[in-house]
């Protein structure tokens, strides 16, 4: 195992290296760059900029270096910690996205709990009691549930939340807490504001888990070896969570790989509805601007998640399957 884990960080470093190559070329590729943007809208608020000036501010930013300069000059900066400066908040990138980092894996690791903590139970339970009441109820629900965006169940929530209680759900802090440095009332604030965008974001890839569990779960519920086990006076209980439930787990255990970055980039709209500072809405508006090093920095994190999801999903499967263990030790 710990090779294993070992190789992976190896691939991990690897991975960071050509994401980041990717990720400056793919910047470059529209018409123009953060300053053409800046001198648009000045230009839109009766601004003019000389072409001294201009001039001035391509050499301040670095933008008068070729591409792959720029490039080398900022992955040496990240070797030693420094993610570069960013262009539109004109403040150091690793002083921006320290926080909004944190409440991100926060976020992204409560909806992945809620996420399985309902998805497995509620398919267990529609497998095993199909074509029942219930398990046209869960269905429909998981119907639903595919059928609704989450950032349309966030203006939902927020709607009926202020036009029947007058409560504003929006944020992960009360207006107190917003700028007030950390302490263990601001925390508290924080959890007590964290179930509505844990439970929206999760929501959508808990309906999405319910159905794949609950076919494969059937799937191997009609195979001949639960048939035998059955007919030898197996327990059904036993029977159930021994084999069938540790085979059927595997593309859930398997989704873990894609999860979590889907809880960051796909959640950018719903997190813009509730008003989340984490890095989904700051990557779509850097990427907007163009704003190169910033950019650069959030989808390298997302690459991480990318990479822990799958190293994770891949050491569960070892765990809940028998058959992958088999070849583990044979090998």
């Amino acid at each position: 195992m710990k090779n294993y884990v070992l190789q992976r960080l190896v691939y991990l470093v690897f991975l960071l290296w050509m994401v980041s190559i990717v990720t400056f070329v793919v910047i470059q590729l529209p018409p123009g760059d953060y300053l053409s943007t800046f001198i648009s809208r000045l230009e839109q608020a009766g601004e003019d900029l000389s072409e001294q000036q201009v001039e001035a501010l391509r050499r301040q930013y670095g933008l008068d270096l070729p591409l792959y300069l720029r490039y080398f000059k900022w992955i040496g900066q990240v070797v030693q910690g420094n993610f570069g400066f960013s262009f539109d908040y004109q403040q150091p990138v690793r002083d921006i996205i320290g926080e909004r980092l944190a409440l991100t894996f926060t976020i992204a690791i409560l909806s992945a709990l809620f996420t399985y903590a309902v998805a497995i139970p509620i398919g267990i339970y529609s497998a095993t009691h199909q074509y029942s009441l219930g398990d046209y109820v869960v269905s429909i629900v998981g119907f639903i549930g595919l059928a609704i965006p989450n950032f349309m169940l966030a203006l939902m929530l927020l709607y009926i939340a202020w036009a029947n209680y007058g409560l504003n759900l929006t944020g992960l802090f009360s207006p107190e807490f917003v700028s007030a440095p950390w302490s263990l009332a601001k925390l508290g604030d924080m959890l007590l504001h964290l179930p509505i965008p844990v439970i929206v974001i999760g929501t959508g890839g808990t309906a999405g888990l319910i159905r794949v569990l609950r076919g494969t779960l059937l799937d191997e519920l009609n195979k001949q070896y639960v048939i035998t086990a059955r007919s030898k006076g197996v327990g059904e209980v036993r029977l159930l969570f021994r084999y069938p439930v540790r085979v059927a787990l595997n593309p859930i255990v398997s989704s873990l790989a894609w999860l979590f970055p889907s809880l960051v980039s796909g959640g950018t709209i719903t997190a813009w509805v509730l008003g989340l500072p984490t890095a989904g809405p700051m990557l779509l508006r850097s990427m907007i601007t163009q704003d190169t090093f910033l950019t650069a920095t959030l989808l390298m994190f997302i690459t991480i998640l990318t990479v822990i999801g799958t190293t994770v999903s891949d050491i569960l499967l070892v765990v809940v399957d028998p058959r992958i263990r088999m070849e583990r030790a044979a090998n």
